[in-house]
């Protein structure tokens, strides 16, 4: 099986449209290499060289960008710059690109200057803080290369730079060190080819970021470049610039055969997964960039180790998502499940069980912090779903008996209360939720002191999570009578509170949040469809039809389902504006495509028609050739054109529809992840 390149034919593109498509290449440690199809960076984010440090932690742009001339004959193509307040000629330098191609992680350009056809790659070899960039000259002729990289040495959510800065460089033969006063970044470049380095120092203090501008957040940053590298390049004689962040000896060996060894490393990884078609294929090589070994937190991958365990976790999404607890144990399933990669599922849920604070799993850890943050009510329930679904598709039980003693701790905790006022009440044995400035389930948008969707009280899908790890605790100990039914008499009693009061027979549909301070919310929203969706749902069935039907009529669009229906008062229909504005629709009608995962589960049990559901997945393989080039967006807008929004990237996206996709194949009856 083959990962599919993704091909883009870049001249029938405007530059709008050349600065909205976006490429990312990943390294499996958190960093990453990212920026637009027409060379110049449009967020804070963009960077040749993102590197994830242990010193100083987090994610560090380290070059933002660099300028590529050719010069030949008298003439010289812009092919990669930026944008500029005193100068717009890098937004022509478009007419130069012939194509971009994607596969494998890695991006590849084809520019023609006149005759001149000239190819350009990026790589980040995996599980290390190093990019290389790959010039090649397909004629048979003899050019100048001129690159000068411009450097930021910022972290990536740090305000953006307005100061001209200092860089030393120290140069050893081929070897480039490049290093700023009072900062202990150092930046590594090498450059395999006939070349010679110019120590010539540039400013730019007016570079705009288009979509910072867009976004209503500072937009002009200031760049320093220390030199710039001169190649000569021939024909059959590729030149290769190495930038890295760590030391020479991670960089000394022959880096042309990165290239080969990250195609195999894919392949390797794409052999387990049988009868996989092109879109499939092309969504496994995406959910490989989600999977990380925290590059930031070294010192937890040495105790891991030492208990016999591997240091895995999940970025939510590119470029600004950390590691989330819920994120995680959402895509799980469909990121490493349905890639057969079951090694890293069984480290990914070791890792979590070692960051239990009073029965609850982290929400997110912050850029660069091995300190988690705890402000969730449903990650830690996700929990007991995503190992179930690890357990039927590895039959590895003895992660039951490992995380058993952490699990019932979790139950535990729920039924006598913990943090945020996250308790099970005894009247209805449901859970109940909510502190003051704090939004606890996945409708989490906050800005300043406003939360949006607080949902104080007792959420629908809370419960329906909270049934469903009840219900698995009694499977999984079913050997202990007195256990196994200790937890089944719970769930019975929440399953008969949550039928008699979250049913709204007027509308057919489940109220979205009970016991509000005494009020009831009755918002049509997805969550109800986790009612229906999960291993063991907590819904009647005789109610499953009526809400499955609401759902789909009022909320399902080709990207997955609205998160509130049209008619509410507080319906927003575009995700655009400012943070306020952008956070204002985050969950108040914005499509989240990860829910088409859950809605697809419904529909299955209630119309089991394949067909009909695998049409509901049609508009994604096309969406892999927009936005985030081979990925698949965050979010999408509620009313058509549904423009893909935030993320271009997005964990829970991929990982959802590719699961869904698995699901519905109508040629894989009986083998499929997700189907009891």
């Amino acid at each position: 099986m083959n990962h599919p390149e993704i091909v883009l034919a870049t001249q029938d593109l405007n530059v709008e449209q050349l600065c909205e498509h976006e490429w990312l290449v990943t390294n499996g440690l958190g960093g990453y290499a990212s920026g637009t199809l027409l060379g110049i960076p449009t967020r804070r984010y963009h960077g040749l060289l993102v590197a994830n440090l242990v010193a100083p932690k987090g994610r560090h742009v380290l070059i933002s960008r660099y300028d590529e001339e050719i010069m030949w004959d008298d003439q010289t193509a812009l092919l990669g710059g930026a944008e500029l307040a005193s100068d717009d000629s890098a937004l022509k330098q478009g007419r130069w690109l012939k194509s971009f191609h994607f596969q494998n992680n890695t991006a590849r350009w084809l520019f023609q200057c006149g005759e001149l056809l000239i190819e350009k790659s990026i790589v980040m070899p995996h599980n290390q803080n190093t990019v290389c960039v790959r010039y090649q000259l397909l004629n048979d002729n003899t050019v100048k290369l001129r690159l000068r990289p411009y450097l930021a040495f910022r972290r990536q959510d740090a305000p953006l730079i307005n100061t001209v800065d200092q860089f030393t460089v120290n140069i050893s033969g081929e070897k480039y060190e490049v290093s700023l006063k009072d900062s202990s970044l150092i930046l590594r470049m090498a450059l395999r080819g006939t070349h010679l380095f110019v120590a010539h120092t540039l400013a730019v203090t007016d570079q705009i970021l288009r979509q910072e501008r867009n976004q209503g957040y500072n937009y002009i940053e200031s760049n320093t470049s220390p030199g710039y590298f001169e190649i000569e390049l021939r024909a059959n004689e590729p030149a290769l610039l190495i930038a890295s962040a760590h030391g020479w000896d991670a960089i000394d060996m022959d880096m042309f055969t990165v290239f080969e060894a990250e195609e195999r490393r894919l392949a390797v990884i794409k052999s387990s997964v049988k009868e996989a078609d092109e879109f499939s294929s092309r969504l496994i090589a995406a959910a490989d960039q989600f999977l990380i070994l925290p590059g930031s937190r070294l010192e937890e991958r040495v105790i891991a180790e030492a208990q016999g365990h591997e240091l895995k976790t999940v970025i939510a999404g590119y470029h600004w998502f950390g590691d989330w607890g819920r994120d995680t144990m959402i895509s799980l399933e469909g990121l490493m499940l349905c890639t057969r990669r079951f090694r890293e599922a069984r480290a990914t849920l070791h890792t979590f069980a070692q960051y239990l604070n009073q029965g609850l799993l982290p929400n997110l850890f912050p850029e660069g912090e091995r300190l988690g943050l705890y402000h969730t009510v449903d990650a830690t329930l996700w929990y007991f779903h995503a190992i179930h679904r690890y357990v039927r598709a590895s039959h590895d039980l003895t992660i039951i008996t490992d995380l058993m003693p952490a699990l019932q701790s979790i139950i535990d905790y729920h039924i006598k209360g913990t943090l945020f006022g996250i308790h099970m009440d005894p009247k209805d044995a449901l859970i109940a939720e909510g502190e003051e400035g704090y939004q606890l389930t996945w409708m989490d948008a906050k800005v300043g002191d406003w939360v949006v969707t607080p949902r104080r009280g007792k959420p629908v899908e809370i419960q329906a999570l909270w049934y469903n790890a009840l219900c698995l605790m009694a499977e999984w100990n079913r050997d202990s009578t007195e256990v196994a039914g200790k937890y089944s008499a719970l769930a019975q009693r929440a399953a008969k509170s949550f039928n008699a009061r979250f049913w709204n027979p007027q509308t057919g549909t489940l109220l979205d949040v009970i016991d509000d301070h005494g009020k009831d919310d009755a918002s049509m929203r997805p969550n109800q469809i986790f009612a229906i969706s999960l291993d063991h749902p907590i819904l009647q069935r005789e109610y499953w039809q009526p809400v499955l039907k609401n759902v789909q009529e009022q909320l399902l669009t080709p990207f997955g389902l609205r998160t509130l229906s049209r008619d509410s008062k507080n319906y927003v229909p575009n995700y655009q504006g400012d943070l306020r504005s952008r956070d204002a629709a985050y969950h108040q009608g914005t499509v989240w495509p990860w829910l088409i995962g859950h809605f697809i589960d419904a529909w299955l049990k209630v119309t089991p028609d394949k067909s009909i559901a695998r049409q509901m997945l049609s508009a994604f393989p096309q969406h892999l050739s927009t936005a985030g080039i081979g990925s698949i967006s965050e979010i999408f807008d509620a009313e058509i054109p549904h423009l893909p929004r935030g993320c271009i990237a997005q964990a829970w996206s991929v990982a959802e529809v590719l699961r869904a996709w698995q699901l519905t194949d109508v040629t894989l009856p009986d083998t499929r992840v997700g189907i009891d």
